[in-house]
């Protein structure tokens, strides 16, 4: 037992590219924001008004990685190919992560942070897909658990350092500017370095042949994929699904630090909270991890849907600061198993061989969800004046999630009942 658990040299360098970009995830969701609304509070631009422009930024990127996703991942499963466009997209998010630390105004502050947020959904769709390359079916998923779990803890590492030079800023002279301009340029070489072992060690097993010409077929696979989805109904479902529960998840990520100070809680407190998320989600995610081996990955899905619904009820009353702090715990929770539990669940289903196909299409369903939620609320937040509105609809989406998620789980464990049945006829 405790040599199966013993990870390889290749398991442990992507494990390591998660510890990289979730910094920058960890970035996103709490110092860049408070960054953003110092930065509109100053230009005289309403709280309610500045929401819903990030939320719009958000929503532009998610759009983008949509389009390109499924012509870059069909691409990405011809031979030789997967690799370069993974550094491709993934040097954009670190160069444009080190390029909002130039001293702009608000305008090419979020041209520039959707430039980085393209680069870094883009490099997990080759990253994601990597992990059929990666390990075995019977480890994939406790390697994608502990891909998040060390994600979420290995960022706390340049996030605290971080913080350390924001908070002290004006105590030790460097002044909060650049202070935080200092955090950013931190975050996108700490992403750099530690994704050198994935670039060194990675070699694409499951590919297709190089064709003539690659650019021109892979826009004749999409069709293909799309097709395929279609006429595998447990991948249809799982996909509507993930669309649904999964807006929810990545919105109350992208939204935390706003909707927090909306609701008058202190920078402070909101930046404290998220750290102890990222801290507390380490156990969560790697426990969860091992207990995959017990119970079934479609149940643990399932109970993790169920908390993200409790977790969107309890966050239409939030206004206390303790309340925040209790959600954030409760978030820590499932965040990271959902996630790592829903990609190695799609790695299981797909086609090997075509794994960065349909991780595009994974990722047009995951990217297109998180659109949905981020601009509805902006749009509700501006009509309203109140982000509470939004996160009402969020409620709904995770019923309708769980739903779909239970018909393509069904589906799954029926196929694996016949085959098991066969195998031993």
């Amino acid at each position: 037992m405790k040599r199966h658990l013993k990870f390889t040299k290749l398991e442990k360098s992507w494990i390591l590219y998660d510890v990289g970009n979730s910094a920058f995830t960890l970035l996103i969701s709490t110092i860049i924001p408070i960054y953003f609304k110092s930065m509109t509070d100053a230009a005289g631009i309403a709280a309610s008004d500045s929401t819903a422009l990030w939320s719009y930024a958000a929503s532009v990127c998610t759009v983008i990685v949509a389009i390109l996703g499924p012509i870059f991942g069909t691409l990405a499963d011809t031979k030789g190919f997967k690799k370069p466009l993974f550094v491709l997209f993934m040097m954009l998010g670190v160069l444009g992560c080190a390029a909002i630390a130039a001293p702009l105004g608000w305008i090419a502050f979020l041209l520039i942070f959707i430039l980085a947020k393209v680069g870094f959904s883009g490099s997990l769709i080759f990253y994601d897909a990597m992990l059929s390359d990666v390990t075995t079916d019977d480890r994939m998923d406790m390697i994608s658990s502990h891909g998040y779990a060390w994600g979420y803890l290995g960022s706390c590492i340049p996030f605290i350092g971080c913080l350390i030079l924001v908070l002290t800023a004006e105590l030790t002279g460097l002044g909060t500017m650049n202070a935080l301009m200092l955090a950013f340029l931190i975050t996108a070489l700490w992403w750099f370095l530690v994704t050198i072992p994935l670039l060194k060690n990675y070699r694409q097993i499951h590919y297709i042949e190089r064709p003539a010409h690659p650019v021109r077929e892979s826009f004749r696979r999409i069709g293909s994929v799309i097709r395929g989805v279609r006429g595998q109904k447990k991948i249809f479902l799982f996909l509507v699904a993930f669309f649904f529960y999964i807006d929810g998840v990545y919105t109350i990520i992208d939204m935390a630090t706003v909707y927090g100070r909306d609701v008058g809680i202190g920078e402070t407190d909101l930046l404290l909270a998220l750290l102890l998320t990222q801290i507390v989600a380490f156990p969560f995610a790697i426990l969860f991890g091992r207990i995959s081996k017990r119970f079934s990955c479609e149940k643990l899905v399932m109970v993790c849907i169920a908390g993200y619904f409790g977790i969107a009820l309890f966050a239409l009353q939030l206004d206390k600061a303790w309340e925040f702090w209790f959600l954030a715990v409760c978030v820590a929770i499932f965040q990271g198993t959902i996630q790592a539990l829903s990609r190695s669940y799609y790695a299981k289903i797909v086609p090997k061989e075509k794994s960065s196909e349909y991780f595009g299409f994974f990722d047009i369903f995951g990217k297109g969800a998180a659109f949905l939620g981020t601009t509805v609320i902006g749009i509700s937040t501006q009509l309203t004046g109140n982000s509470k509105t939004g996160i009402a609809i969020l409620c709904l989406m995770f019923v309708i999630g769980f739903f779909f998620f239970r018909k393509s789980a069904s589906i799954t464990n029926s196929i694996s009942n016949e085959n098991s049945t066969v195998s031993n006829t």
